[in-house]
């Protein structure tokens, strides 16, 4: 209990400093920086659309209004112009939300126009379960999508009545059927999970992954609950949320999915055989830098944290005038941007000291030795089949790598989940500051906190 308490005020420390931006003017705060030379980056865009809005999620979202959504998609074609106009190559895309299919026709259009523009060679697009019809399919596949993910979060029909999936997406049964009719068509199909509801016994989660093991799915991301304050009290009226009992139901995860999965990241596991090229949710973790685009969107370029404003009216109009949505931006220093490039690398269950160590020119335990400490006294390094480390060509205890192991892996869940829970009570702050003073409350928060 003692290491969880650590951990947590560890990620709060860390967490606090990443999202306390720098003050300076707008042009300092708005222009995305030079690119460097011919790096490919990844390009995520943010839809933040939705046929409803789920009680436990606090990701940036707005019911559909298909009026603003159009000026939306109009905003976000010209932001991605911005970028080529600034240099920028991708070569991956990453469609989040928000629901990135709920229109279809203005989807399509904004990824050919990302092909017109880049040679992209993968593309990730998040959707429900109540579109995973032929005509989206089949539109999906024509766009090169390689990777569809697909919102679940449980079969078990209580817990999709409690969170208000059950009317909107139908039963878990249901979802079974359609998860089994697109097996195949893509190169990754993945299936977005939670544990740890307030509702969740562990009865249920053992049924959910007797499930997902029967549908075998190319991809399954298991995130524990990452409640924000503001949906917090929506899910107590089910319970009372407690960490107590998440170690013992990732441990139940791990167990039931190891025989025939293995861990692309803390929370995803892949049964794609070693070597595979393919996108994981979590793609802070295999991409190093990373464009963010869309209103709420976070990115890293150039040593540099940044995010878009969280107001979608306030996203539409700045694009009107040709100018980028960018509210606010933070440049690390060398020791943060070491910090951060080992917090996401362990996130994916490896690290190349070596290989970190030649990009940064600089003695790497001088920084991270508390955190090296921390993690070998706790037993969190070992042997484990990492998928990650396969696919850098790594073997497994190869001189130099970091590896953790099935404790260490918890570790990491915990921080990032401590990490993500602090973006969505920024988020929410940013939102409700915004709500209260218009576009200029959001300035001020994200300058202060």
């Amino acid at each position: 209990m003692l290491v969880e308490k650590l951990l947590s005020r560890y990620m709060e420390s860390r967490t606090k400093s990443i999202l306390t931006f720098d003050h300076g003017s707008p042009a300092a705060l708005c222009v995305p920086p030079q690119p460097e030379g011919d790096k490919n980056y990844l390009l995520y865009l943010h839809v933040p659309f939705c046929e409803q809005l789920c009680p436990y999620c606090s990701f940036n979202r707005a019911p559909l209004d298909r009026p603003l959504a159009e000026a939306y998609f109009q905003a976000l074609e010209q932001e991605i112009r911005i970028y080529h106009e600034r240099g920028y190559v991708f070569d991956s895309i990453y469609v989040g939300g928000g629901t990135p299919t709920v229109l279809p026709d203005r989807l399509s259009s904004v990824v050919r126009l990302v092909g017109d523009l880049w040679p992209i060679r993968q593309i990730s697009v998040e959707t429900n379960p109540n579109h995973l019809t032929v005509e989206m399919t089949d539109l999906l596949k024509g766009l090169g999508v390689n990777r569809l993910s697909v919102g679940v979060q449980s079969f078990q029909d209580p817990i999709l009545k409690a969170i208000g999936r059950y009317e909107k997406y139908g039963s878990g049964l249901q979802i079974q059927e359609q998860l089994r009719a697109v097996r195949g068509i893509f190169d990754t199909l993945n299936v977005d999970m939670i544990f740890n509801f307030p509702m969740q016994d562990e009865q249920m989660l053992l049924r959910d992954l007797k499930i997902l093991k029967a549908l075998e799915v190319d991809q399954i991301t298991f995130y524990p609950l990452m409640a924000a304050r503001r949906v917090r009290g929506e899910l107590e009226k089910y319970g009372k949320i407690s960490h107590s009992r998440e170690k013992r139901y990732y441990r139940r995860i791990w167990e039931e999915l190891s025989g025939s999965y293995s861990p692309s990241s803390a929370w995803c596991f892949s049964r794609i055989e070693a070597g595979a090229d393919h996108l994981i949710d979590e793609y802070i973790v295999t991409n190093e830098e990373y464009a963010g685009l869309g209103s709420g969107s976070f990115g890293y370029l150039g040593g540099r944290i940044y995010a878009n404003t969280f107001s979608i009216p306030g996203y539409i109009e700045t694009l009107r005038h040709g100018d980028p949505p960018v509210v606010a931006a933070k440049r690390f220093s060398q020791p943060e941007q070491i910090r951060y490039d080992f917090l996401m690398k362990m996130f994916g269950g490896s690290l190349d000291m070596g290989q970190l160590r030649k990009k940064y020119d600089t003695s790497l335990r001088k920084v991270l030795w508390k955190e090296l400490l921390f993690f070998r006294l706790t037993g969190a390094f070992g042997p484990s089949r990492n998928e990650q480390t396969r696919q850098e060509g790594l073997a497994p205890g190869s001189p130099g790598v970091l590896e953790l192991n099935r404790k260490g892996y918890y570790f990491l869940v915990m921080l990032m989940r401590e990490f993500f829970t602090g973006v969505n009570n920024f988020r929410e702050a940013c939102l409700s500051m915004d709500e209260a003073t218009g576009s200029k409350g959001e300035k001020n928060i994200v300058r202060s906190v």
